[in-house]
């Protein structure tokens, strides 16, 4: 019933295996990819005919995260899978990215790329699975993809690099990299790394090369059996009109790509566009769709001439020249912390907010609950670029931006030790023109610094482009949005002046090699340095004060023993402080105790409640303490803030007291010494030696109490004492018959009424 094909790997320590014609079979091109216990499936599929008047390439892919793949069920009120969550969003991204400029130019028909995990085994991460699935199921699918790619992620611990690495190698380790590449050249990179340097950076994205290679030979195996027969396309020769285009319009296009500001450029292109809409105004729809796009490619070929030939940038800098930079750092006055961060006409308003543990974000995926207590959201509204759109929620690109900036902060962040407060970045770019990702890391860094985040370093970063024509290539620092949808690759760097913290590449042609990113990174290295300078002025550390606005954290460790009493049954202790104090209170399993306030009183005064209450009662010592309770023969005292003691009557006062009540009454303050603690925890206390006004121990004027004999002693307290249980007390003694020998004592109940009483049974009853 099935033709199945099935490759397999030895890869990076465990099997990868690729099969085709067992699932799926009516899509164009289905892959089952298996490595270790993580099982995705992809199918892809594509529209047989393209939608009139469509001029661009509508590729969608969908990554999804089954939570049975890992035997759970999801949280919520629905019980199911919902929309796509952050993590889905990225690894879909991240398939788009590299398979997308695969595709020729031209081709337009939609296609569908579905990527499902089914199985996880909690080590090996499904992502990289899922990409390996996708370039398979497009090689075999008929389609005209230009592949295949092969994909790896890289640790890099003990100046070794990792093939494929666990999430705790990652975690143990300086970097976490994937790489997507063809046989010849890289396609796409995506990272974070805790100060890599570039050599150590480039080497790592070769290692990733090298091994995605035997990746792309197990595909194209599977292929060379499974592969369907590749569609038919026919490429239109355009040269024609594209000369004509030049023509017209080249000479005012030329013109407009020197004028500097963003806004009168615009302008200018639109006019020169306008006119060659007008010039083909009377033909049919298809010969205008393709002028327009034959324009956009005549402007593509004179900017890029005047790169690669003259050096001559739109704006007219030099290829490593960074824009001017202005920095208003704390300008926002109620936001924990604040910085306008401005590069050329790229703006953008960037704050942090700190917030406790309860703030903290609630993450339900395949490994479980987790949480995060870092977070980064970027918003792009569509005002930024002098355009109406839609606003609202976040789109890919906005989740896709906002994490690439995370990587880059995340690694140059305190420990949750030494600042265990929950931060928010929020970056709302307010102009862009170039690179809005990377100034929301510089921003970022510094909005977190103005808050009082002791972060390790200051970091900063910078896209870089790229210009390709044959063996000629430049390299262009902080590119303008025109330089990007113009150029070849993106290509940006975050990381301090120690080294890289984050890397992102995406490419629009066939892969770059060795040379062209080992110069794009020392570029970048200069280009960062530049920018940290600038940073450096307006805010060259953290502030040391956290604004007046932000709570206040305290940390405590007590003994593990000693969380019961802190908490109380059932929280009535914990309830208890955090409404009596205002602080709010959360402890760990580790007995790890966070206070948190605005107030600082307020802090304080939590703290010592709960340092009372794992304290030791120190026998001689005075506490405060507080009546909680009135009994006959005295009062019971809560001190230490949880602790409760005894004052006997005898020990209110030096004189004779009848009743507690004529002394103390509850909830009433008052002063108490330690004078016992027994070997059951039991405390016994003493008002009557301590000043009640000053808490000064005053001197016990009662002559002492004769010490009592052992309990166990009895031998003086009379011994011709009879037994309890002697004989002589009217036989019950130890001559006692047996127990059930009544003799003539007759019916228990009626021994003087002739022994038939109405109330016993009647077997018992006489005849």
């Amino acid at each position: 019933m099935f033709d199945t094909k099935t490759v397999s790997l030895e890869w990076g320590g465990k099997t990868l295996t690729l099969e085709t014609g067992r699932i799926a079979r009516q899509a164009d091109g289905a892959v089952l990819a298996t490595y270790g216990e993580t099982v995705v499936l992809c199918a892809v599929t594509a529209a047989k005919s393209v939608k009139e008047g469509q001029d661009f390439f509508p590729l969608t892919v969908h990554y999804q995260e089954k939570f049975s793949a890992a035997g759970r069920i999801p949280g919520g009120f629905f019980k199911r899978e919902r929309g796509a969550t952050e993590k889905e969003t990225l690894t879909s991204r991240l398939i788009d990215r590299p398979i997308r400029p695969l595709f020729p130019e031209g081709f337009y028909n939609e296609i569908n790329v579905i990527a499902q995990v089914l199985s996880y085994d909690g080590e090996t991460e499904a992502d990289i699975v899922a990409m390996v699935a996708a370039s398979a199921a497009l090689t075999i699918s008929g389609v005209p993809f230009m592949g295949p790619i092969g994909a790896a992620r890289v640790g890099f611990k003990d100046g070794e690099y990792q093939l494929n690495p666990s999430m705790t190698e990652v975690a143990e380790g300086r970097l976490d990299l994937v790489v997507a590449a063809t046989q010849d050249a890289v396609m796409m990179v995506e990272s974070e790394a805790k100060e890599l340097t570039e050599e150590e950076m480039l080497g790592a994205v070769m290692f990733a090369h090298d091994e995605s290679r035997k990746v792309i030979g197990a595909i194209i195996k599977l292929a060379e059996q499974a592969a369907k027969e590749p569609w038919d396309l026919e490429v239109a020769d355009n040269s024609a009109m594209k000369a004509e285009i030049k023509k017209l319009v080249g000479d005012d296009i030329a013109a407009a790509y020197k004028l500097t500001d963003k806004s009168a450029r615009s302008n200018a292109l639109n006019e020169a566009r306008a006119k060659v809409k007008a010039a083909y105004a009377e033909a049919d729809g298809q010969t205008s769709m393709t002028a327009n796009k034959l324009t956009k490619k005549v402007e593509a070929d004179i900017v890029r001439t005047a790169i690669l030939k003259d050096g001559a940038r739109i704006d007219g800098r030099k290829l490593d020249q960074v824009r001017p930079i202005e920095i208003s750092a704390g300008f926002l006055p109620r936001t924990h912390g604040s910085a306008l961060f401005t590069r050329g006409e790229t703006q953008a308003i960037c704050t942090t907010t700190l917030g406790t543990k309860d703030s903290e974000q609630m993450i339900d995926g395949l490994n479980g609950l987790s949480y995060e207590s870092f977070m980064l959201h970027y918003n792009f509204p569509p005002y930024s670029v002098g355009e109406v759109g839609r606003f609202g929620a976040p789109g890919r690109r906005e989740v896709g931006h906002g994490k690439l900036a995370w990587r880059a902060l995340r690694p140059m962040l305190p420990s949750k030790e030494d600042f265990p407060y929950t931060i928010r970045i929020l970056s709302d770019i307010t102009e862009s023109n170039g690179s809005s990702s990377m100034a929301t890391v510089c921003g970022g860094c510094l909005a977190m610094m103005d808050a009082g985040v002791p972060i390790a370093r200051p970091v900063s970063g910078i896209a870089m482009g790229l210009i390709l024509e044959g063996k000629d290539f430049a390299v262009l620092s902080d590119i303008l949005g025109d330089e990007d949808h113009l150029g070849d690759m993106d290509f940006k760097v975050a990381g301090t002046e120690a080294g890289i913290t984050s890397l992102q590449m995406d490419i629009k042609i066939a892969g770059i090699t060795k040379e062209i990113m080992g110069k794009a990174l020392e570029q970048a290295k200069a280009g960062r340095a530049h920018i940290l300078g600038e940073m450096n002025k307006a805010l060259g550390s953290a502030r040391t004060e956290l604004s007046a606005h932000a709570p206040r954290i305290e940390t405590m460790q007590i003994d593990k023993s000693k969380i019961r009493d802190v908490i109380g049954t059932g929280g009535k202790v914990i309830r208890e402080i955090v409404a009596e104090t205002g602080a709010k209170v959360d402890i760990d399993d580790e007995g790890v105790i966070k206070i948190s306030s605005s107030d600082l009183s307020q802090i304080e005064a939590a703290r010592k409640w709960i340092a009372g209450i794992v304290e030791e009662a120190e026998v001689g010592k005075i506490y405060d303490g507080k009546v909680v309770n009135i009994v006959d023969f005295g009062a019971f005292v809560n001190f230490m803030g949880g602790k409760d003691g005894l004052v006997h009557v005898s020990e209110m006062k030096n004189e004779r007291v009848e009743k507690p009540t004529d002394v103390v009454s509850e909830g009433q303050a008052v002063k108490v010494k330690v004078l016992e603690i027994d070997n059951r925890g039991k405390v016994r206390l003493s008002m009557r030696v301590v000043d009640q006004e000053t808490g000064e121990e005053l001197e016990d004027t009662r002559p002492p109490r004769e010490p009592r004999e052992p309990r166990g002693d009895r031998g003086d307290r009379g011994g011709d004492r009879r037994p309890r249980r002697d004989g002589d007390r009217g036989g019950r003694g130890g001559d006692r018959g047996p127990r059930g020998d009544r003799g003539d004592r007759g019916p228990r109940r009626d021994r003087d009424e002739g022994g038939n009483p109405d109330h016993l049974p009647a077997f018992l009853k006489d005849d």
